[in-house]
């Protein structure tokens, strides 16, 4: 899909504060709130918006860590991915896990509320789960960078 500097312009407002009316969406990027909606409704049936959320703080609901896993297969058939991704699906303090290049194949991130809770994790959950050779552990100290996309000029 190619996107304009409007769309553009709406997915920095939408991604600042995907609650923001038309109105104010129009305001911002100098466009009236038709033109405004039948942008963002194409922008979603293309799949370019794919979903509205709530950014919830983990801390304040208990989850005080985080920890990345990195983790290493025994096997790297179309299986064992898959199954090993399903597995992962059905753990909820999996945020995000990604397939990688290098001396692992996949790094994890999980949400925790301390140590023993992790470790609890990993015996009954993570462990459990067939096909892992090795993993490792680091303990997140503080996150230095969270951001969203650069959407500064066109696409392409």
């Amino acid at each position: 899909m190619n996107l304009d500097k409007f769309d553009l312009a709406i997915l920095r407002v939408l991604q600042e504060n995907a609650r923001a009316s038309l109105n104010d969406i129009g305001a911002a990027v100098g466009l009236s709130s038709t033109p405004c909606w039948n942008r963002i409704k194409r922008m979603e049936a293309a799949g370019v918006i794919r979903g509205y959320t709530v950014d919830i703080d983990p801390a304040s609901l208990g989850f005080m860590d985080t920890v990345i896993v990195h983790v290493t297969l025994e096997s790297h058939s179309e299986e064992t991915l898959y199954e090993f991704g399903r597995a992962l699906a059905q753990i909820p303090e999996v945020l995000e896990a990604f397939l990688v290049s290098g001396d692992y194949d996949y790094y994890i991130r999980i949400a925790v509320r301390d140590t023993r809770d992790y470790e609890r994790l990993l015996r009954e959950q993570l462990y459990r789960i067939p096909g892992i050779r090795h993993s490792k552990s680091c303990f997140v100290l503080r996150r230095l960078k969270e951001t969203m996309l650069p959407l500064n000029g066109p696409a392409g």
